[in-house]
């Protein structure tokens, strides 16, 4: 799933570069960047809106985890099939887990919705420049600041995004879940 996110927000971002491209007349196509622009921002509206979802689940799935394994013993039926007497191990190891999925959510959640508040107001100064109520400025500068904003949420989700990865198969290998699950 996380190479599949990966796709989406690369594809996010080639779309949104040809839209500025287009927008600076540096390349020329039979569409113009408010053509374009249209639909990599709703693109970049169900890319982010994935990428979100992705890791607020991730770090769900390392909570609930570690909830049940600091219950005293309730549900441990969830995670083992013989739950073993010395849980410390488990504890600790899933205790560094749940911090690297809080932070892989702390880390890439804000540069979404950064980027999907900067995008639509964007989008929103493109109309009102196009029918003249602001100047070019104003919509350039935003546009850049969610530029800025992307190409920054971007790396980080990049990597964060390859740490929640390699987190999951370490959660499978731990309680020795089949790769076919979860």
């Amino acid at each position: 799933m996380a190479y599949l996110l990966r796709g989406l927000i690369l594809i996010m971002v080639l779309g949104i570069v040809l839209t500025l491209l287009l927008a600076l007349q540096l390349i020329e196509l039979p569409l113009g960047h408010i053509q374009v622009a249209i639909p990599a921002f709703i693109y970049t509206i169900f890319a982010q809106a994935f990428v979100m979802f992705y890791f607020i689940g991730v770090a769900r799935l390392v909570a609930n985890i570690y909830g049940i394994l600091q219950s005293g013993g309730h549900n441990l039926k969830e995670l083992f099939d013989n739950p073993p007497d010395n849980l410390e191990p488990y504890i600790t190891k899933v205790g560094r887990f749940h911090y690297d999925a809080q932070l892989g959510k702390r880390q890439t959640v804000p540069w979404s919705i950064l980027m999907l508040v900067l995008g639509m107001i964007a989008f929103l100064l493109g109309g009102a420049h196009d029918t003249g109520l602001v100047s070019r400025n104003v919509h350039a500068g935003v546009v850049y600041g969610f530029t800025v904003a992307m190409l920054i949420g971007f790396v980080r989700q990049w990597y964060y995004l390859k740490r929640a990865h390699v987190l999951l198969r370490k959660i499978k290998a731990l309680f020795m879940i089949p790769d076919a699950q979860m």
